[in-house]
């Protein structure tokens, strides 16, 4: 069963820019009602895309040095990175079926 995983600004380059697939990362805190809203969209993804990319998850409240690397403004905001770059990115609570044409394009490209 495929979940995301929780990854701190000391891992972030091993566990996502080092990766050998497309990772979706989900920027989040505990206090923000949107990321409650899209967490379980998220976890849905995980699981059907099981071994085509993986999904981790940043607390920006813990991991800020990340967020602010890759300019989070606004959350949940979820960065699509393949070969260790940001290809594409969505703010804010979507609909499961418009994050998932994202990364199914993000798949096949």
């Amino acid at each position: 069963m495929a979940k995301p995983f929780a990854v701190s600004d000391a891992e972030f380059d091993e566990k996502v820019l080092k990766a050998d697939k497309p990772v979706l990362v989900d920027f989040w805190a505990d206090w923000c009602v949107p990321c409650k809203m899209i967490s379980p969209i998220v976890d849905e993804l995980a699981e059907e895309l099981d071994g085509k990319m993986t999904f981790a998850k940043v607390d920006v409240d813990s991991s800020p040095i990340t967020a602010v690397k890759y300019g989070i403004r606004s959350i949940p905001a979820l960065l699509i990175f393949k070969d260790g770059e940001p290809v594409d990115q969505i703010v804010g609570a979507v609909p499961k079926v418009q994050l998932k044409n994202k990364l199914e394009s993000v798949l096949g490209s």
